[in-house]
């Protein structure tokens, strides 16, 4: 058969696990994937041998360890949560997912429309067919349109201290808790919400992570205790499929909205100095989970550490990473625009990784600029909006400051209107103590008025591998 290979048996006489007989897949060159990787199978295969993985197409495995003649994995199942061998010709990486406007975590939510129109969009009758609309009698609150037998029955939705109800018995965070709650469990309506009538124009995230591959299963996910707080709600630690993950919880149905961008842009990036995306959960909102980078943020890493226990060459080995994960960035096009060493974070193996894609988009102006990091920002994004990866720049030397100074707050006793008006003024920082000439340097240079004089991320890091060497 032109253009596919069989894939050949390991020799049984090996210390690694026997793999699965000959399959036939196609004939390309594979890549090798790390463990922890999540993969989707191009294939099924539904009468496994013993020690083979059982899977149909499209399901997504994780990765546990290569085989020695590296034709062959061995991968636990999402669904299933079994274990076995697969040959590497049966896997795809997972999809990038494009940040596409008309994505939406509710597309069952149609807005300000009319009961009247309501029942029109849940024609023809159909058990179970829904929509949410705003409620036009009483602004704020929201209406249930069900389909049931012949009619359509519509459910007002209360707010009461904080959260949404329909009986006041059971309460929801969130419009996507409350749908996720009635599809399982009718409770006080008619029937359970069986299939959602989509506003048109809108197209369901839930279906285009699912395609692909990066919908994860809640039952596998184990939620542990807080590892840290980010501006939109926890970080907490948690286990998935026996891997330890960081778990981004959103619970605001507006904000899991707008950190589909987020997520949409961690899709495309595999590099060892970012935090790597393992996949999202739609559940009471938006959970993002990713890998666990054990030893937290490289703020705290610096201050409960000090100069005692953090010499110099770790700490130009922690800016070289940042570096050359945001020359990563810079050649996707990306500008992180909250670049700061509490944004760092430090592996086992201390390997700094750049986390918290929160602001990052493809370059481009405009922001709200009641959420910018002043101390962290160039002055051509504060004063214009003016972001790209010369801004990232800066932040990069800011910093570099903190690093050198164990964790110190950059511009110590100084308010951030005192920041920003002495910065425009062209007032730089004073060198931490015992800063290496070349830092400084590079400090200086990604600090220039100018953004065009700034260097870009290749020769930052290029300057730091240097140093490091030497």
């Amino acid at each position: 058969m032109a253009g596919w290979v069989a894939a050949s048996r390991p020799n049984p006489a090996r210390a690694y696990p026997l793999c699965p007989p000959l399959l036939m897949f196609p004939l390309h060159p594979q890549r090798r994937w790390a463990p922890g990787t999540q993969c989707i199978t191009k294939c099924e295969h539904s009468r496994p041998k013993p020690g083979e993985l059982a899977f149909r197409k499209g399901d997504v495995v994780t990765i546990l360890e290569a085989c020695e003649n590296k034709s062959w994995y061995r991968a636990k199942h999402h669904g299933s949560g079994q274990e076995g061998l697969l040959a590497a010709g049966a896997l795809r990486e997972r999809e990038a997912l494009s940040a596409d406007p008309k994505l939406s975590l509710m597309p069952w939510f149609h807005g300000k429309i009319s009961g009247q129109e309501a029942v029109q969009q849940l024609q023809p009758p159909e058990d179970g067919l829904f929509l949410v609309r705003e409620s036009a009698r009483h602004p704020g609150d929201y209406v249930l349109c069900v389909s049931f037998g012949h009619d359509v029955i519509h459910y007002r939705v209360l707010h009461r201290d904080g959260h949404l109800t329909i009986d006041e018995a059971v309460c929801f965070c969130n419009l996507m808790d409350m749908v996720e709650h009635y599809s399982k469990d009718k409770g006080p309506i008619c029937t359970k919400l069986v299939k959602p009538k989509r506003k048109q124009g809108t197209k369901s995230a839930e279906e285009e992570l699912a395609k692909a591959g990066w919908l994860l299963d809640l039952q596998h996910l184990t939620l542990g205790g807080p590892i840290g707080e980010g501006e939109f709600g926890a970080v907490l630690q948690g286990e998935y499929l026996g891997q330890k993950v960081a778990v981004k919880n959103i619970k605001c149905d507006v904000t899991a909205q707008a950190f589909l961008d987020e997520t949409a842009v961690m899709t495309k990036l595999q590099h060892r100095n970012l935090v790597r995306l393992l996949g999202v959960i739609l559940h009471q909102g938006l959970y993002i989970v990713m890998e666990n980078v054990t030893k937290g943020n490289l703020v705290n890493f610096l201050r409960t550490r000090g100069r005692a226990l953090v010499p110099a060459t770790q700490l130009l080995q922690f800016s070289l990473h940042v570096a050359e994960g945001m020359e990563y960035l810079e050649s996707k096009k990306l500008v992180h625009r909250d670049l700061a060493a509490r944004n760092i974070l430090v592996s086992e193996d201390l390997v700094a990784k750049v986390s918290d894609f929160g602001l990052a988009k493809a370059e481009r102006k405009g922001l709200d600029a009641s959420r910018l990091p002043v101390k962290w920002t160039a002055p051509e994004a504060l004063k214009h909006g003016k972001f790209s990866s010369k801004s990232d720049v800066w932040s990069f030397g800011v910093l570099l400051w903190e690093v050198f100074s164990y964790g110190r707050a950059p511009y110590p006793k100084m308010s951030l209107k005192e920041v920003s008006e002495a910065v425009e003024q062209g007032y730089r920082m004073e060198p931490p103590e015992g800063c290496p000439g070349p830092v400084l340097a590079l400090m200086g240079s990604c600090w220039e008025a100018e953004p065009a004089r700034r260097p870009p991320f290749r020769k930052v890091a290029e300057k730091l591998a240097r140093e490091v060497r030497s």
